[in-house]
C-alpha cells in the first residue's frame, strides 16, 4: 500500500469517475485504474462499484477511503511540521473565500498580505461553503474565509468581523427617502435573491422567512428573482426589477453615491453576519494563520465591525 494509491482512490471517490480522477492526479487513468486494482487485490475488498456513467464507493470502499483521507491529512502535516521548524510564514498559503466575500475582501487583503507577509503568497480558491468545507477536509486548503453557521466539521474557528446587511434600491423606489427599514417590509416587496448553494441566500431568508415561499420554482416566481452573484442581482435592482439586501462590504463610499441606486439600513435589531476564518485542527502553520487574521484586521472594509477574540474548536 502506498500513499499514492491512497491519493488515486480519494480522488476517484472526489470526482466518481476514473477519468477525470486520473486528470486530476496528473497520470493516465490506466495507470491510475491499475494502481487501485492493486490495493483492492492486496486487500482482498472492493472499494468502487464500477459500471454506469458514474462511479460510486461500497459501503465498505468509503470507509477506506474516510480512513484514506485521514491518512493523507496527516502525511501533509508532518511535511507542515517540517516547513514550520525552518519558517512557518514561509511558502504559498492555499485560502479559500466564500463568494460572497471574495470580492470585497480579497483586494484589500491581498495588498495587506504583499506588504506584511511577502514571503507567502496567497493560492486563492472561490468557492460555496460545502465546497470549502470539503476541501478542508481533504486537505487542499490550508483555511478558508466563510460566514457563520458552519455546517458539523470539527474545525478550528477564529472570528474575523461582523457584517451588517443593508437593502438596494432602484432609485426612484417609493422607499429612496427614508433613513431605514424593517426587515419585515421586506415581504411586500420583490425580493432579488442569490441561486441556491449560496449562505447569504439562506441568511436573507432568515431575515424575511416569507420570502421562502416565493424562493422556489412554480408561481412564486412573479414574487421573487434568483441571481449567480451579487454584482448581478445589483445591477438587477438598478433596472428596477425589485430589491435586494446585500452585506455591507459589497458597499463601498463610492457605490453609496452611485446614481442608479439607494442603500437603505435596517432598523434595529440589524441582521447581520459573523466571518470566521476556519482551519484543521491538525494544520501546524498557526503563525500562518495569524499572519491573515492580522491582514484581514488591517483592511478597511466599509460599515464592518473587526473581532479580535480568540480560536475555539468546533
Amino acid at each position: 500500500m502506498t500513499l499514492t494509491e491512497l491519493k488515486y482512490i480519494v480522488a476517484v471517490a472526489r470526482h466518481k469517475h476514473f477519468g477525470h480522477a486520473a486528470e486530476a492526479c496528473f497520470v493516465a487513468q490506466p495507470t491510475l485504474s491499475v494502481a487501485i486494482k492493486k490495493l483492492e487485490d492486496e486487500l482482498g475488498v472492493t472499494i468502487f462499484e464500477r459500471g454506469g456513467t458514474e462511479v460510486s464507493s461500497t459501503p465498505l470502499g468509503a470507509q477506506i477511503v474516510a480512513q484514506a483521507e485521514r491518512v493523507l491529512e496527516q502525511t501533509a502535516a508532518i511535511k507542515e511540521i517540517a516547513k514550520q521548524n525552518k519558517d512557518p510564514l514561509a511558502g504559498p498559503f492555499r485560502l479559500g473565500v466564500i463568494y460572497t466575500i471574495a470580492p470585497y475582501l480579497l483586494p484589500a487583503l491581498i495588498k495587506n498580505m504583499i506588504t506584511q507577509v511577502p514571503q507567502m503568497p496567497l493560492i486563492l480558491q472561490e468557492n460555496f461553503t460545502v465546497k470549502l468545507m470539503e476541501l478542508l477536509r481533504q486537505g487542499e486548503l490550508d483555511a478558508a474565509i466563510m460566514a457563520l453557521p458552519l455546517p458539523d466539521h470539527g474545525m478550528m474557528v477564529q472570528a474575523l468581523y461582523d457584517e451588517p446587511f443593508i437593502v438596494a434600491l432602484p432609485k426612484d423606489h417609493a422607499w429612496a427617502e427614508r433613513t431605514e427599514i424593517s426587515s419585515k417590509e421586506l415581504k411586500t416587496e420583490t425580493m432579488l435573491l442569490l441561486g441556491n448553494g449560496h449562505c447569504f441566500r439562506d441568511q436573507v431568508l432568515e431575515v424575511c422567512p416569507e420570502m421562502a415561499r416565493f424562493s422556489t420554482n412554480g408561481d412564486g416566481i412573479s414574487r421573487s428573482f434568483e441571481g449567480s452573484s451579487l454584482e448581478t442581482i445589483r445591477h438587477m435592482v438598478a433596472s428596477g426589477i425589485g430589491i435586494t439586501v446585500l452585506p455591507m462590504a459589497s458597499v463601498s463610499k463610492h457605490d453609496a453615491k452611485d446614481g442608479m441606486l439607494r442603500y437603505l439600513p435596517f432598523s434595529a435589531p440589524v441582521p447581520d453576519r459573523r466571518i470566521v476564518i476556519a482551519w484543521r485542527k491538525s494544520f501546524t502553520r498557526q503563525a500562518a494563520i495569524e499572519a491573515i487574521r492580522q491582514a484581514v484586521l488591517s483592511c478597511d472594509l466599509s460599515g464592518v465591525t473587526m473581532l479580535d477574540v480568540p480560536a475555539s474548536a468546533q
